[in-house]
């Protein structure tokens, strides 16, 4: 007896990694933390890609079966960008204001 992993099982797997990733967002007050919750859903939805190139319908022997990997690939590299950026940022600030609690960033306010 074999047991075959679905599109509807990557897709949830993906779902619940970006809602994790999403509740990480609304909830922590770090902003590292709120970072790697970005991330976390970047790849849910690397997941989705990767999914939707294996098991899509367009997915026929005649397509180019790489979409979803270069499209993963894409995300990825745009990701650790960010999270470059990100950290340098991070970094900067906390340089002035010896935090990265999100709720203590005030310069907006009058």
């Amino acid at each position: 007896m074999s047991i075959s992993v679905g599109l509807g099982s990557y897709l949830l797997v993906g779902a619940m990694l970006f809602c994790l990733g999403l509740y990480g967002v609304f909830v922590k007050r770090n902003i590292i933390a709120i970072l790697m919750s970005v991330e976390l859903m970047l790849n849910a939805v690397n997941i989705n890609f990767i999914a939707f190139s294996r098991f899509a319908p367009w997915a026929s022997p005649g397509t180019n079966p790489l979409i979803g990997q270069v499209a993963a690939i894409f995300v990825i590299v745009v990701a650790a960008a960010e999270i470059a950026v990100g950290l340098a940022l991070v970094i900067a600030i906390y340089r002035n204001r010896r935090t990265t609690n999100v709720d203590e960033f005030n310069w907006l306010k009058w």
